[in-house]
């Protein structure tokens, strides 16, 4: 049976995914001003939470919420960046190199201890994400946006890892308000330069990045609060699953047999690993 962790990180997985296909669908709206609609959004809900549980408006563990903040905001501009610049499945593919710098970073950073059968559980995951992709066909897109995808990746490790280091000082909550506390004047400022004014069902897709970028937050900060990162983490390659389930049921794509394959690595690189971990399988 799933853990609690696990389950916080799928919702955060399909969550992230249909966020993913509004950013891709609204590619007529700058990054900067996406990003500062999601965040006022979010940081009217945190704002509204942090007073009614009455939690320190500035959190405790400062420093690393700061990190937080810093790192996860320059990964998800240069991720939304990929998203725009790349087909969604190749932006997907190369953000889901995240959850392996993460257990690695939390291994130097935490000492958390990883066995090596998951290294190769990682590997099969990673995999499965690329056989997705059908790497036979490379990939038809500009190589300095994949370069920017894997430093988004590694960005967010580290926002991953300063969430971990906050997970006994401070509310979920307060951990997700970061991020907007940060990005809403920033992106503020940017908006004032290249301002596109949102047309008709644009204005509802916004709502719906902001409020489902909410639930994804919480639900990840709530898996990475209840698991070691090396549990849950690899479940977020998932979220390629609801890439491509999105693709087809809005793009009406049909599925590849390699596209099928994939999925079943992934789910099975993921599922093993956590089952290691707390020692249900002995390899």
């Amino acid at each position: 049976m799933l853990s609690k962790g696990i389950w916080y990180m799928l919702g955060s997985s399909a969550s992230f995914a249909l966020v993913n296909w509004c950013v891709k669908y609204l590619d007529h709206i700058p990054v900067n001003e996406l990003i500062f609609f999601r965040s006022i959004i979010s940081l009217s809900i945190c704002l509204y939470f942090v007073r009614k549980l009455k939690l320190p408006v500035l959190g405790n563990n400062k420093l690393w919420l700061l990190g937080r903040g810093v790192f996860g905001v320059s990964a998800l501009t240069i991720f939304f960046f990929t998203i725009q610049n790349l087909d969604l499945a190749s932006a997907t593919v190369v953000q889901y190199m995240s959850p392996v710098f993460t257990v690695i970073l939390a291994m130097y950073f935490f000492g958390e201890k990883v066995k090596p059968v998951q290294w190769f559980f990682f590997a099969l995951a990673l995999a499965g994400v690329l056989v997705m992709k059908n790497l036979k066909q490379g990939f038809n897109a500009n190589d300095v946006y994949l370069l920017l995808g894997v430093c988004s990746a590694f960005l967010a490790a580290i926002a991953y890892n300063c969430i971990i280091k906050c997970r006994h000082t401070d509310h979920p909550i307060t951990v997700v308000m970061y991020f907007p506390l940060l990005a809403t004047p920033i992106m503020a400022v940017w908006c004032l330069f290249d301002w596109v004014t949102p047309q008709g069902n644009d204005w509802w897709l916004l709502l719906f990045i902001g409020s489902m970028t909410q639930v994804a937050q919480v639900c990840m900060t709530k898996a990475l609060n209840a698991e070691d990162s090396s549990i849950v983490m690899p479940f977020k390659y998932v979220g390629a699953i609801w890439a491509f389930l999105i693709s087809v049921f809005f793009f009406k794509k049909d599925f590849e047999p390699y596209t099928l394959i994939g999925i079943a690595m992934v789910l099975t690189g993921a599922i093993l690993n956590s089952m290691v971990k707390k020692d249900k399988v002995k390899i």
